[in-house]
């Protein structure tokens, strides 16, 4: 299982200044030099209070991991402590903090290249909960290291790197350990929150302190099985009449029911087609348009059954040639794994994610002014801050199936919700919901729909050992994004305990 930066030595540390080092020291000696007052862009008092800053889980490389906590406006004393992880890998968090579920909305302001203006957001999860989010793992968003040789890292670097996150976060916030403690995220989330919540039970069992009152985990369009997300995309598109019968005839006959990895000639010929048809679309959702020219998606589903390494160049790789770096808003559509190694967005295809548009989070987390008001390191120090970065040089992909984690998980009785926007094309709901029932549970809340403000919101169903599975009409693969009103209704009757 050859791993091309690990088997060499580590580089020397990075040599900081006598001041930036003193600046990093005083960063973490306290909560209370955690604490943001203000925020450059709004205007006006904080709902509840703020706090950010690193904690560092390994003193020897210099390798600290970046959070903002949001907490609650209704009792932060007693309510749920939830951390929020966005996916990749390689997504900062800051992404769900400024497009998602933060405690603002951000809006252009009149000014084209001044911040963008800060206003309350109605629907964030800080109404009922404690919201922590975090950059994870180094080199993502604000988090980094000394050594530049933590950037070759993979899922289970990156679980156990969060776990002592969570455990010398929890010292430093004595007030919330007996707090209900959840986890939370999207997209590649659904392989960092099974790994990490691994992690974490074992600490339980081991009974290390402080012990973290974990309670269970919600996960949306989450990738959890390659064989059921990547088998789903063909399925999906035919119900949702973007490719022909004929074709999904043709395709299903040909791929005998696998449209992804090693397939027959015939198969792969079928499963080009169906990637040209949906080239133009927005893969996060299927009914929001386009922000920049779908031009560069060729290359994703072009390349996307197939190891590049089996492809000769063509006319879009020639005009986006590869990059060897990692990216991810989300999970990449059907990007292959191999011996382990993912391949990324960029390495498929250009610098901008397809569809997406992050400048106003860029504008806004690449102002120094921001920087020093939320204690993250300066750009001269850690770079700019990207939705997805460019430093991780090597990411591990063991490419088990998450399935496994959660049979655990819910037997041992922590409570999950895994719900999808019915409109992702990324990770479609329909291998989602297939994967829920292989588990073989019993269905105690038969499948019915939701409702919000009166009108039919999605469907769920529910299942013994306090497994739900539920979708969002209309959204796509960032739901709070896409359905910010609908997102906080399921998301405070689930932590409740209340029936959706």
């Amino acid at each position: 299982m050859p791993r091309t930066a690990a088997a060499a030595a580590p580089p020397p540390l990075l040599l900081l200044s006598a001041a930036a080092a003193i600046a990093i020291a005083v960063a973490v000696a306290a909560p209370d030099g955690h604490l943001v007052a203000s925020l450059p862009g709004f205007h006006g008092a904080f709902p509840s209070k703020h706090y950010s800053g690193y904690v560092t889980v390994d003193e020897g490389s210099g390798r600290r991991l970046f959070y903002y906590l949001v907490t609650s406006e209704r009792d932060a004393a007693a309510d749920p402590v939830v951390l929020w992880l966005n996916g990749g890998p390689g997504c900062s968090s800051l992404d769900g903090f400024v497009y998602e579920n933060g405690p603002f909305n951000f809006e252009r302001g009149s000014d084209p290249g001044g911040l963008p203006n800060l206003e309350l957001n109605p629907y964030s999860w800080s109404k009922v909960s404690n919201v922590v989010y975090l950059d994870s793992p180094a080199g993502v968003g604000m988090s980094y290291s000394l050594n530049k040789s933590d950037y070759t890292t993979g899922d289970l670097k990156t679980a156990a790197d969060a776990h002592t996150f969570l455990l010398k976060w929890f010292e430093l916030y004595p007030e919330f350990q007996s707090n209900p403690f959840y986890m939370s995220g999207e997209s590649f989330a659904g392989i960092y929150i099974p790994t990490l919540a691994d992690e974490v039970v074992k600490g339980i069992e081991k009974d290390l302190k402080p012990r973290i009152n974990f309670k269970g985990y919600l996960i949306g369009n989450g990738a959890t099985d390659q064989d059921y997300d990547f088998n789903s995309f063909v399925p999906f598109a035919h119900g949702m009449g973007l490719i022909s019968t004929e074709l999904f005839e043709d395709a299903s006959t040909a791929c005998h029911g696998t449209f992804w990895g090693k397939v027959n000639n015939l198969c792969q010929e079928k499963i080009d087609r169906v990637h040209w048809e949906l080239k133009d679309l927005n893969k996060y959702n299927i009914l929001a348009p386009c922000y920049h020219h779908p031009e560069i998606q060729e290359l994703e589903f072009k390349n996307s059954s197939l190891p590049s390494s089996f492809r000769k160049l063509g006319e879009t790789e020639k005009r986006f040639p590869v990059r060897k770096r990692m990216a991810g808003r989300s999970w990449p559509l059907r990007a292959p794994v191999t011996r382990g190694r993912m391949t990324m967005w960029p390495e498929l295809g250009g610098r901008s994610l397809p569809c997406t548009s992050d400048e106003l989070a860029n504008a806004w987390l690449d102002d120094e002014d921001v920087r020093a008001a939320i204690h993250a390191e300066p750009k001269s120090l850690i770079g700019s801050w990207e939705l997805y970065t460019a430093r991780i040089e090597y990411y591990h992909d063991t490419g088990d199936s998450m399935v496994k984690y959660h049979k655990k998980f819910t037997a041992m009785g922590y409570r999950a919700l895994i719900y999808s926007g019915d409109h992702d094309l990324c990770i479609p709901y329909v291998g989602t919901e297939a994967w829920v029932r292989s588990m073989g549970y019993r269905v105690i809340d038969h499948w019915r729909p939701w409702y919000f403000g009166g009108q039919v919101a999605g469907y769920t169903q529910g299942y013994e050992h306090n497994l739900t599975f539920l979708t969002i009409k209309g959204a796509g693969h960032t739901v709070p994004e896409y359905k910010p009103k609908e997102t906080l209704a399921f998301y405070s009757h689930w932590l409740s305990g209340e029936k959706i």
